[in-house]
């Protein structure tokens, strides 16, 4: 199980100027390709740019990046059908069919990897082909570059690097009196480890115990859940397996009237109390407009420094609160950069 290195800390917190992964049941898998676009569409040089996005599973911040991709794409003049087509894989949480579209996109112009697992296929299937990562929350501590500053290879992108002391804090300004937080993520994924790892080390500075339990698959989400019902609050990092399953989390925090607050803000219209986390849609753009700069400039990936994700936001569920069993302060609600009615 890999742990957040300080080296990988102190990179991101270096790259910020020191300053910040559900729908209910299985995802649906994608396994044939999915071009979007004209064959016929070509570029100013007379080639059609292709494209491949992957991603690990379907659930809304993931679909956000993606169709943020395209849209910082097209805002710096790569017009989908015009001068690119995309080719849209889904692996439905299995490590397998990653590898096979890793494969499958072994002559794209360009590979767009989202989330820690896919990024780790792609990197290692697709030593020679440009890869864009998005939502990777350490990308030193999963290895998939050489540093923020200079990431080597053919690689780059942006990082989802999470705002832990605040999420924390959060908690601990809806529900004051807590003591435990009852910490859920998955074995498999790397980027849980490592947020895990730094929830752990930062509660004990705001007096919070951390209980945790894993899973290694959406099926035992719900198990995993029930087994820390005598938590003061549930808390769910940037695990795309626990996102992908929110609904059943949801449904133990209500039974148990037990407080979820999560890194991710769709999962916040789906039930969760509150979340404090990255903007997905302005992260996938920011990711679109790198990765354009450089077709542009016909530079090489693993030149251009990582970016981390510059724009966070406050997502609150009143209706939820209540369902859980807390009432949302009014600071909370006034700061609310999004409120689910």
């Amino acid at each position: 199980m890999p742990s957040l290195s300080r080296r990988s800390l102190i990179a991101l917190a270096t790259a910020a100027g020191l300053g910040l992964a559900g729908c209910a049941g299985s995802p649906a898998a994608t396994p044939a390709a999915t071009p979007a676009g004209s064959a016929g569409a070509t570029t100013a040089s007379g080639q059609v740019l292709q494209i491949g996005i992957a991603q690990i599973v379907d659930h809304p911040s993931l679909n956000d990046l993606r169709d943020g991709f395209k849209e910082g794409m097209a805002a710096a003049g790569y017009v989908e059908g015009t001068d690119v087509v995309y080719e849209d894989r889904n692996a439905a949480g299995d490590q397998a069919t990653l590898t096979s579209i890793a494969s499958a996109f072994g002559s794209k112009d360009l590979v767009v990897a989202i989330a820690t697992p896919t990024a780790q296929a792609m990197v290692q299937a697709l030593p020679d082909t440009p890869i864009f990562f998005a939502g990777v929350t350490d990308p030193v501590g999963a290895d998939l570059v050489a540093s923020l500053e200079a990431p080597g290879g053919n690689v780059t992108g942006t990082s989802d690097f999470p705002p832990v002391a605040d999420q924390l804090k959060l908690i601990k300004e809806i529900l004051p009196e807590a003591r435990t937080i009852g910490l859920l993520y998955s074995s498999a994924e790397t980027n849980s480890h490592i947020h895990a790892d730094m929830v752990k080390e930062a509660a004990p500075a705001l007096g919070l115990e951390v209980k945790e339990a894993t899973v290694s698959n959406s099926s035992e989400v719900a198990q995993a859940a029930e087994s820390l019902t005598d938590v003061d609050a549930f808390f769910i990092g940037t695990d795309n397996t626990f996102v992908s399953a929110m609904e059943s989390v949801v449904q133990v925090a209500e039974a148990n009237k037990i407080p979820l607050v999560v890194s991710d803000p769709d999962s916040v219209v789906r039930g969760a109390l509150a979340a404090y986390a990255v903007d997905y849609r302005a992260h996938g753009v920011q990711t679109g407009t790198m990765a354009a700069q450089m077709l542009k400039s016909g530079g090489k990936a693993g030149d251009i420094p990582v970016e981390r994700a510059k724009d966070l936001e406050l997502s609150v569920n009143p209706g939820a609160a209540e369902r859980m069993g807390v009432t949302l302060p009014a600071d909370v609600l006034a700061r609310a950069d999004h409120t689910v009615d």
